[in-house]
């Protein structure tokens, strides 16, 4: 079974030249969190993800796989 993607949360990293263990640095959460959070194995809280945006200076929608094609 194929896992789903929901977020960009490592695709946001990876652009702005980042790593996942600088986001759990500065957002003060455990790096296996994130690494879930950048593997889409499990999804971050709306309010986390807006922090995750303000952190990164982008959109909050820019963290998130549209649903529309």
């Amino acid at each position: 079974m194929q896992m789903k993607l929901i977020n960009r949360v490592k695709l946001a990293l990876v652009e702005q030249n980042r790593t996942g263990k600088w986001l759990a640095e500065t957002l003060k959460k455990n790096e296996t969190t994130v690494s879930r959070w950048c593997t889409n194995e499990s999804q971050p809280s709306l309010e986390t993800l807006v922090e995750i945006a303000e952190v990164l200076d982008i959109d909050v929608k820019d963290l998130l796989v549209s649903t529309k094609k």
